[in-house]
């Protein structure tokens, strides 16, 4: 069943564990995806990177998870990831999306606020819950000493309190130290930060960058208020050494896809261990 993150997020909250959103590029990572769900039986969040629409269309991946989410039997959120611009955001709207970021957190203070706003007026209207993002998550493909990335700009407590009080947003993410894509060095995450994030801000708080963390930092953010985690990275990892170890021993097209497919659900299937998120259903 489709719906937005508003009630799943909440009762992850309340309840101290997370749903994952794995990132989706073709059929066989959202099949992974859902499948995992089934396995599992918890919701999950099914995530389109903007920045992925060069491999997978908007409207492909709504017919695809629509389609499988209903033949799975599984409840699903359908999220729009990273989305940077008013039309790509209305767009996933308009193709039945339960759920968008808006992500202007490289833009001042105000100017994020305002776009935020404005995406807040009309998904809310159409029962779409809208995502955030204050601070920076940074990438691995740039230098600096906050694990790798100059990008990357930690979030005030102070300041995220008032973002929710003037957005009205639904989750937010926060940036506590993690990266996209892989470290280059140990992960430093600011667990005091966040505690500071979620003594000021009762809304659900997101992660982005989980792949590569570590359990540890994971449950501890979790136990303070995570209640959602992007993974991306460990997903398309899994899915390449698949690939590399099934090209030992066949060169058929569709058979390496399924053992891809595989990977990816196996590794998504450990995440949800990892967040306490089993029979959340």
């Amino acid at each position: 069943m489709l719906v937005n993150t508003r009630q799943m997020l909440a009762n992850a909250r309340k309840n101290q564990y997370a749903i994952p959103q794995p990132n989706v590029w073709d059929v066989n990572s959202i099949r992974a995806a859902l499948k995992a769900s089934k396995e599992v039986q918890s919701p999950v969040i099914i995530g389109l990177a903007q920045a992925h629409l060069q491999y997978i269309g908007i409207e492909e991946v709504a017919m695809l998870a629509n389609y499988y989410g209903n033949k799975f039997n599984v409840q699903y959120a359908l999220h729009l990831d990273h989305g940077n611009d008013y039309h790509t955001i209305i767009k996933a709207i308009k193709f039945g999306f339960s759920s968008v970021m808006i992500d202007a957190s490289t833009l001042p203070y105000e100017e994020n606020v305002y776009l935020v706003k404005e995406i807040v007026k009309v998904a809310h209207a159409c029962d779409v819950t809208v995502e955030a993002e204050l601070g920076h998550v940074g990438s691995e493909n740039s230098n600096s000493e906050i694990n790798g990335s100059s990008q990357s700009v930690l979030t005030e407590p102070d300041e995220a309190e008032d973002f929710v009080k003037q957005t009205n947003v639904d989750s937010l993410a926060i940036a506590i130290g993690t990266v996209h894509g892989k470290y280059r060095g140990k992960p430093n995450i600011d667990i005091d930060r966040l505690e500071k994030i979620a003594k000021k801000v009762s809304i659900p708080l997101v992660l982005h960058g989980g792949s590569g963390t570590g359990e540890n930092s994971l449950k501890k953010c979790i136990k303070l208020g995570i209640s959602k985690i992007n993974i991306c990275t460990d997903l398309m990892v899994a899915a390449t050494e698949g690939i590399k170890e099934s090209l030992k021993t066949t060169d058929n097209f569709g058979d390496i896809n399924l053992v891809a497919e595989a990977a990816i659900k196996e590794c998504l299937t450990k995440y949800y261990k990892m967040f306490n998120c089993l029979n959340r259903i």
